[in-house]
């Protein structure tokens, strides 16, 4: 039996999903980075290189001791880095978040939630396959390709213009729900930001 999320001492894990490198920085793909960049400029601190082949960053958010992650490691390879990281910080598996885009979910729209398939996301599949499913999501809709277009072109796609001009509303919105996930557990932070 897992522990509920959010139940265990020790810290938060916050793992935002994303390719590195300038040439993925504005795609959809990315938005898990462009989450935790804005949780880090909250917290007032600065990423890091480290061994577990992530950028890091401890501190505190919502009162409680947090690390902020985005895996160096293609998308695909992410399960990697993130169990050093959960074995490197000591991290119950209930208090690991993983932020990422979702095709299945509008633009904008959040799902929070535990558990669950991958949906076809290669980031999830990577970390489940090493953790297992159990671990909370904060899912940022990015909605479906338009027309015929191949879902793999769309997610290394930067946001549209038109999407742009939300894009910073929705992304403060989804760092208010992580702070939310990690100060009040889950089923609040559903009902606040679950929209």
């Amino acid at each position: 039996m897992s522990t509920p999320v959010g139940a265990a001492e020790g810290p938060w894990l916050v793992v935002g999903l994303g390719n590195p490198g300038p040439e993925y920085a504005g795609n959809r793909h990315n938005v898990g980075f462009m989450v935790v960049d804005l949780l880090a400029e909250r917290i007032g601190g600065r990423f890091k290189s480290h061994k577990s082949r992530a950028q890091v960053l401890e501190g505190r958010l919502a009162g409680r001791r947090v690390v902020l992650a985005k895996p160096m490691s293609f998308m695909n390879v992410s399960g990697g880095p993130v169990t050093a990281l959960r074995d490197f910080y000591k991290v119950p598996l209930g208090n690991i978040v993983v932020v990422h885009d979702e095709l299945d979910i509008d633009y904008g729209t959040l799902r929070l939630k535990v558990g669950g398939g991958d949906n076809g996301h290669n980031g999830l599949k990577s970390i489940t396959k090493s953790l297992g499913p159990d671990y909370g999501r904060v899912r940022f809709g990015i909605g479906r390709p338009p027309g015929r277009m191949d879902v793999a072109a769309f997610v290394l796609k930067d946001f549209s213009a038109a999407e742009r001009k939300e894009l910073d509303y929705f992304v403060d919105r989804a760092a208010d729900a992580v702070e939310a996930f990690v100060e009040h557990g889950l089923e609040r932070a559903q009902s606040a930001y679950n929209s």
